[in-house]
Order: structure tokens, then C-alpha cells, then sequence
């Protein structure tokens, strides 16, 4: 088993992450429970952040809040000198409430509302990523209306697909999100946007896809992209910002071979360089969007194992007390994950069984067929790189509270998400009728 960040096993033979017993954490928390190595997601904010640094190109590195909104989380990111990334009026709330600078939020999605945008413009924002048409108009009303100028990025889809799970491929033409590349809307965006008094804009963005292990999809895109910058030099455009988005891979498996967050980089901003050189472009301003290759392997939930089922000469059934309702990712992408047993992680395996959840679903299975030592009911199971879209996506199917979330860094545990009560549950719910008591 290949630990992440400060994962390890100590001398009692139990998983240990950020110098804590995650056994211990599991009697002091509970189960399920979020947990995550605060010193893998540095290191890894920092490995972007330096090699810009190192090889002199002006950047923003913004955190994609999607993958992980939290006030803590969000805080954090702050910490470590990141923009950051919305797609909400949740998302954006929550940056607000954390002390996150307005000046370096970006605002995303596809079909952004009124009240969202009139909030956005109102905390003056970094910078809106347009996705359409509509807003567009929207932004210029909305802007007249405040009597501001706000600044915008234009998404564009470059007809780029990048290999990787069709349920999350969003460069390619046939996208509901950005302006096309090939059909002139994208050109059309660009003309609307200068002659507007109450929008700056300032370049350009795409996102191809995520859960990418190589480069060449990013650099297809960019010359795409700086090839039509130098069509767009006959308007008197000459993008200041190129957001050429995330979707760094990440190990989840022993399939995946993800590499170094310094290679992106450094392979992205010798191709920008080299096309701004061949067009005579000004170096534009590179962006990039890391979420799920900041937290995702930082991110470890642990569980306790209850019930067993055997279904002679076919599987093993491991029950555990949670599932879909906080990590959703199997049922909907089948995504694969690793897991061990964290109060037996020196112990060899004995068996292959598979994991349930506990929610009422025959698709409620988080791991098949995994390799673990004899386990029973009350041992701990760790289930790996679930750091990214597993808060983020929880539910309260069946009623299932969320889990809480756990930061851990050199030896200390911090509670930054509370873990949800019934009572929490039931507080917006309202009565048929008053009930009567006797």
C-alpha cells in the first residue's frame, strides 16, 4: 500500500495521519469521518505555486473550491497565497464568511442567477468567468444598473477531449458549458464583451476535463487558444489572462500514475511562451485551477465495519456506517478507491471482500472486491483520496447526517466541520398540521 502526504503506521501497528492515531480520532469524533492531511495540501499548493515562482511568469494559482468548501478550507488556501474559485452563491458566501479577499475570487458556472451576480458585483470580485450569451447581456444590465465595471474571463470550449470519465469531459464542442471555439460564438463573445462600457475583459478560459495524467491535452489547448489571440488581434484584443483551467490527476489506484504538479506547469508555460513568440503575443498571464490535486489525496474517511454477509462462492459483504450519503463518487462514477484496516494496518490480508454502505440502495458499494486482514464488527476501515468531492457532494439520503470534517497538521486535530445532528435535519422541515398532545 502506497501511503499519501504524513500517512504512515506507528508502533501499535494503527494508521497515523498528520502524527495522530486515527484510531484515537475515530473515539474522539466518531465514525464516519472526514480527515485531512493539512501538510499534503500545502506541500502541494506550493509545488504549483513555486514553479511559477522559479521560472518568472505572473500567475494566479486559484484553489477550485467545488472539489472542498469549507470556511476552514477556504482559510487555508488563503494561507498559502491561492485565489480562489466559485461556482455558487453557497461557494461564494462561504469565502465571504471566512475573510477570503473579494479582489481574488473568480466566479464560475454556467447559468450564474441574478441575485449571484448582483452579490458578486456588490463584494467587488476579482474576476467573472462567463459562460454564455445571457450573461453576458445579464452582467452588462446588472452592472449598469450598480453603476460598476466588473473584469471577465470568457470560457471558451476548444474542441479538446481529454481521456478521462466521460461523465466529467467538458472541453470538448459538444459542452454545456463556454462559448464554442470552431463555430464563431466564441468570436462573437469577444466582440460583445469590448464594446461593452461596463465589462473589462481580460483574456481567456478553458477547462478540458479532469482526472488528467498527461500534459498534451493542456497544450493542444493552448495553442488552439493563442492561435485564435492572434486572430483576435485585428479587434484590438490582446488577452492580459490565459486560464487554462485544472483536472490534475491524482493516485487513487495503483492504476493511476499521475505526475508532478511542477511538470503541468512547466510544460504549460514553455508552450504559451513558445506560441506567444511565434504570433509576437505579449506573455499573457497564466491561470490555473487546482481542486481535486490539492485535497483529494489529502483527504482519508474513516469508517467503522458492522455487518457481514457471505454469499457462498460468490462475495464477501462488508458492511460499513456510511456509504453513498458521504461518498457518492462510486455510485455515480464508478470511481475506485484503495483501504486498509486502521487499527490493523500491519496485518496481512486473509480475505477479499467488498464494502458496503448502509444506504438503502443495491449501488451503495464503495470498494469491490478488496484484499483485508479477517475483519469484525467495530474495526476501523480507512478508505483513501476521498478528499475531494466526498463533503462536497454528501447527502442526506435515508436521513443520514454528514460526517464531520477533521484538519490535522504536526500532531494536532482540529474540527472544522461539526458533525450534522437529526435535529439539524428535521430544522427546516414544517408541519402538515401542529401535532395535538394530550
Amino acid at each position: 500500500m502506497q501511503f499519501h502526504g504524513t500517512a504512515k503506521v506507528n508502533r501499535l501497528g494503527h494508521l497515523e495521519i498528520g502524527g495522530i492515531d486515527t484510531v484515537k480520532l475515530a473515539e474522539e469524533f466518531g465514525t464516519p469521518l472526514y480527515v485531512y492531511d493539512v501538510a499534503l495540501i500545502r506541500e502541494r499548493a506550493r509545488s504549483f505555486r513555486t514553479t511559477f515562482d522559479t521560472l518568472g511568469v505572473k500567475a494566479q494559482v486559484a484553489y477550485a473550491s467545488k472539489a472542498f468548501s469549507a470556511v476552514a478550507m477556504v482559510q487555508l488556501a488563503e494561507e498559502e497565497g491561492l485565489s480562489l474559485d466559485v461556482v455558487s452563491g453557497g461557494e461564494l458566501h462561504t469565502a465571504l464568511a471566512a475573510g477570503f479577499p473579494p479582489a481574488k475570487i473568480h466566479f464560475h458556472g454556467n447559468n450564474k442567477s441574478i441575485e449571484e451576480i448582483n452579490l458578486a458585483i456588490e463584494k467587488e470580485i476579482g474576476c467573472f468567468v462567463v459562460d454564455n450569451f445571457y450573461e453576458l447581456e445579464l452582467l452588462e444590465e446588472l452592472c449598469a444598473a450598480q453603476g460598476k465595471k466588473v473584469s471577465i474571463l470568457l470560457r471558451v470550449t476548444p474542441g479538446i477531449e481529454a481521456h478521462t470519465h466521460d461523465y466529467i469531459l467538458t472541453g470538448q464542442e459538444d459542452s454545456k458549458f463556454g462559448f464554442g471555439l470552431e463555430n464563431g460564438q466564441a468570436d462573437s463573445a469577444v466582440s460583445t464583451a469590448l464594446k461593452s462600457s461596463h465589462i473589462d475583459l481580460l483574456g481567456i478560459h478553458c477547462h478540458i476535463g479532469s482526472q488528467i495524467f498527461e500534459t498534451t491535452g493542456f497544450l493542444l489547448a493552448a495553442k488552439k487558444i493563442m492561435a485564435k489571440l492572434n486572430d483576435w488581434k485585428a479587434e484590438k484584443f490582446e488577452a492580459r489572462v490565459l486560464n487554462l483551467g485544472g483536472g490534475f490527476g491524482i493516485r487513487y489506484t495503483s492504476e493511476d500514475d499521475p505526475i508532478p504538479a511542477s511538470q503541468y506547469v512547466e510544460e504549460i508555460i514553455a508552450e504559451v511562451k513558445n506560441q506567444a513568440e511565434a504570433y509576437g503575443l505579449k506573455m499573457p498571464e497564466i491561470w490555473i485551477e487546482p481542486g481535486r490535486s490539492l485535497v483529494g489525496d489529502a483527504g482519508t474517511t474513516l469508517y467503522k465495519i458492522g455487518s457481514r454477509k457471505e454469499v457462498p462462492n460468490v462475495r464477501q459483504y462488508v458492511a460499513v456506517d456510511g456509504g453513498m450519503s458521504d461518498n457518492i463518487r462510486p455510485a455515480l462514477y464508478q470511481a475506485k478507491y484503495e483501504a486498509i484496516l486502521a487499527n490493523k494496518a500491519l496485518e496481512q490480508p486473509e480475505e477479499t471482500v467488498s464494502i458496503a454502505g448502509k444506504c438503502c440502495e443495491s449501488g451503495d458499494m464503495l470498494i469491490w472486491d478488496l484484499p483485508l486482514p479477517k475483519s469484525s464488527s467495530n474495526d476501523l476501515l480507512a478508505v483513501f483520496c476521498t478528499g475531494a468531492y466526498g463533503y462536497s457532494m454528501a447527502n442526506n439520503y435515508n436521513r443520514i447526517p454528514r460526517p464531520p470534517v477533521v484538519f490535522v497538521e504536526n500532531g494536532e486535530a482540529r474540527l472544522v466541520v461539526r458533525r450534522e445532528s437529526f435535529e439539524d435535519m428535521v430544522r427546516l422541515d414544517l408541519p402538515l398540521k401542529e401535532k395535538v398532545r394530550n
